[in-house]
């Protein structure tokens, strides 16, 4: 349908249309009109995914709403793939709609060369099969070179983003979790032009356990968190920024996207790997498991809160948030993490010269989120917001454990932030002191960062593995805006 304001032709041209002769219409707007059997029309940024010729006809391939009648309208249930052809009267003809298409395609800011990563070993294993079936097909109607790799190993990803030749692409995908995500992020924010490589967009296709960006940045449009819908937004070609933080504890950092989590949401995620051939139900089972035998941990947090914020806790003095033992930490790993003098060193702010906060424990869970999804099914942070410049933080002290268990099972739509046994609220730095369990001295708890093990601490699950940091103090701080996502909008 035509806008009110009677968007002009770019070209217009009789075609043969399932045999039928009609007057096809491409107009500034983006839109190609036409009649066959009733009023058609596609939306060429939305709809039409690439083009090819076969003679003098020229093939679309698109998506579009099933059952749709294909008209301008907005997406109104799934989408499937279909292709168009239109037969044009001449070569000339064909020629000059071949060229306005393309101008206005490549006008669009599309990507056309990627690197995408695979993951075959993540959450159910399906990755590859993603690849083939969605990812592939989708990126060949829409004419896009693909370089794929499947990753190896842990930090596979990261070594490859720190030596790649960016200039070779206009975009980094990642069919995966979360973990090949973050593993980029510390690849590219290590390089020597750290600066220019963090720009590079970054593309999240749901295949793993959690899904926590995806989902947040499918749901921030109100699209379902599915491979299809991903690879879409990555086509189209929309970007946005996304904060990111740097934890720091003594002279090795870790750069996250997604959360920090400390109590009880760290020993679900982690320990309750022992279940993995449950699937995802593992982490539910789990969860009753630690409600009902409950711990608590000592220890303190320290923040420096965002405007409207600053009534949580009690004043307190910035200390640099860094240990003075390094025990229980893996060397290797630390070598493989390590930032390098020329790569990117993490904000420089002055922390002391902030207003801090402190909430003493003891608690049963301290949270940080990125963004507002951790997995598809846990809306962990209903407030959080790609780049605005803060984390936002969950804190759990005493609690009942059958209202502990009512809390969580509000986790999938928010609502356990806005219970009076949670304390919701953002902050611009944070310093996380963990202690031992209360009811135990001798054991110490885990601090998970994005889904992997960022601190072991004494008698935890597979404390003999050590991890990236100590169980010891660390400080994060938050970087605005500093990564570049592929986004549905």
């Amino acid at each position: 349908m035509d806008q009110p304001n009677n968007p002009q032709p770019i070209i217009a041209d009789r075609v043969l249309i399932n045999g039928i002769e009609t007057t096809l219409t491409f107009t500034e707007d983006g839109k190609l009109r036409w009649n066959a059997g009733g009023q058609k029309c596609l939306t060429v940024e939305r709809e039409v995914l690439g083009f090819c010729t076969q003679g003098r006809k020229i093939r679309l391939r698109c998506v579009v709403v099933k059952g749709d009648g294909v008209c301008c309208v907005k997406d109104r249930g799934g989408l499937v793939r279909e292709n168009f052809l239109f037969e044009l009267f001449s070569e000339d003809s064909l020629r000059l709609w071949c060229q306005k298409l393309r101008e206005y395609i490549d006008s669009l800011g599309r990507p056309k060369r990627l690197f995408i990563f695979v993951n075959p070993f993540g959450g159910k294993k399906i990755a590859s099969k993603i690849f083939v079936d969605v990812v592939k097909p989708l990126l060949e109607d829409a004419d896009i070179q693909i370089t794929m790799q499947e990753t190896k190993h842990q930090l596979h990803a990261k070594k490859v983003a720190h030596t790649m030749d960016l200039l070779k692409y206009d975009g980094v995908i990642c069919v995966s979790g979360d973990g090949l995500v973050v593993e980029v992020v510390n690849g590219l924010l290590e390089r020597e032009d750290w600066s220019s490589a963090i720009k590079m967009p970054i593309g999240v296709v749901p295949a793993g356990t959690g899904n926590g960006m995806a989902k947040s940045l499918l749901d921030s449009v109100g699209q379902p968190c599915t491979a299809f819908n991903a690879v879409l937004a990555i086509i189209r070609g929309h970007k946005r920024s996304l904060d990111v933080a740097t934890i720091l504890q003594g002279e090795i950092k870790f750069f996250s996207v997604l959360m920090l989590a400390w109590g009880l949401v760290a020993d679900i995620d982690i320990e309750s790997e022992k279940y993995r051939w449950m699937g995802s139900a593992r982490l539910d089972f789990y969860a009753l498991q630690r409600i009902f035998h409950l711990r608590r941990y000592d220890g303190r947090v320290c923040f420096v809160p965002a405007p409207g914020f600053e009534d949580h806790g009690e004043p307190a003095n910035y200390n640099d948030g860094s240990s003075d033992t390094h025990r229980n930490h893996d060397s290797s790993l630390e070598q493989a993490f390590d930032v390098q003098q020329n790569g990117y060193q993490g904000s420089d702010v002055k922390l002391e010269n902030l207003d801090w906060r402190a909430i003493n424990g003891p608690f049963v869970s301290v949270w940080l989120h990125n963004v507002p999804w951790g997995g598809e099914d846990t809306l962990a942070a209903p407030d959080a917001k790609f780049s605005d410049g803060y984390l936002d933080l969950i804190i759990i002290r005493d609690c009942p454990k059958l209202a502990l268990l009512s809390l969580m099972t509000e986790m999938s739509s928010g609502g356990h932030v806005r219970s009076p046994l949670s304390t919701y609220l953002k902050v611009k730095a944070f310093v996380l002191e963990p202690g031992p369990r209360t009811d135990d001295p001798t054991k110490e708890g885990i601090i998970d960062s994005d889904g992997e093990v960022l601190a072991r601490g004494k008698g935890t699950y597979k404390d003999g593995q050590k991890g990236l940091m100590s169980y010891d103090k660390l400080q994060i701080t938050i970087d605005q805006g500093l990564a570049t996502v592929f986004s549905p909008v």
